[in-house]
């Protein structure tokens, strides 16, 4: 955003969002250069980890993505060597997904480097105010929750 945006413009919620979205996915889109990922497939590995191994619909629904997304999302991140697909123990009719080792060591430095990225975007701002600015978000994202 440039330093002599027109003042009516700067004012608008909607215009410092999308550009604020823009800045973050500019340095966390650097940041996960190194690791072969994307802002979207580190949310679906991170998702993936923090979980027992799910089937595509239950982590697409966790992400609040459609079917359609996550099934190319996966397609992606198994081609890369970071998930793999596995009969489900439950259902033989399901497959579930789970990270891989190289999937996990990936994650745990590209979340390390996602971390780091954020830290540079929320830089202006002391930590009062980052977590401040982090909680009227999920306050505005979630209202029923």
């Amino acid at each position: 955003m440039s330093s002599r945006a027109n003042p009516l413009l700067s004012a608008r919620l909607g215009y410092l969002l999308k550009h604020a979205q823009l800045r973050l996915n500019e340095l966390t889109t650097a940041a996960l250069a190194p690791f072969d990922l994307n802002g979207r497939e580190l949310a679906v590995l991170v998702v993936l980890a923090g979980h027992e191994p799910a089937s595509q619909q239950q982590a697409a629904e966790r992400l609040g993505v459609d079917r359609t997304t996550m099934v190319a999302l996966v397609d992606t991140l198994q081609a890369k060597g970071f998930v793999a697909r596995q009969p489900s123990a439950g259902d033989r009719r399901k497959n579930v997904v789970a990270l891989t080792e190289h999937g996990r060591d990936t994650l745990t430095r590209a979340v390390q480097a996602s971390d780091e990225a954020e830290r540079r975007f929320l830089a202006p701002l002391d930590h009062s105010a980052s977590k401040q600015l982090k909680a009227a978000l999920l306050a505005v994202i979630q209202p029923d929750g």
